[in-house]
């Protein structure tokens, strides 16, 4: 069955608490390589049929209107895989 995975992120400009705090843990245990964390949310809508443009599109409002918070957060991508999980 194809899945559509949407992925969302905090808009840029805001501040990621969580992110911050899995920074300074990382930072804490060793691994200084990484600078920045950001953490976002990641959604998978299985279809019952064949993914067409008018399926790809609802996928695309139901993520602007249902799955994010477009004062805070932005629709990063939508995009189709195959297999029971992604």
């Amino acid at each position: 069955m194809p899945i559509i995975v949407v992925e969302v992120m905090p808009k840029a400009e805001l501040l990621d608490p969580a992110g911050k705090a899995v920074a300074g843990a990382l930072t804490r245990l060793g691994h200084s390589a990484f600078s920045n964390v950001r953490i976002g949310k990641r959604f998978e809508l299985t279809l019952e049929g064949p993914v067409t443009e008018a399926t790809l599109a609802d996928a695309q409002k139901i993520a602007e209107e249902m799955l994010s918070n477009q004062v805070i957060e932005d629709v990063i991508s939508v995009h189709v895989v195959t297999g029971a999980s992604a």
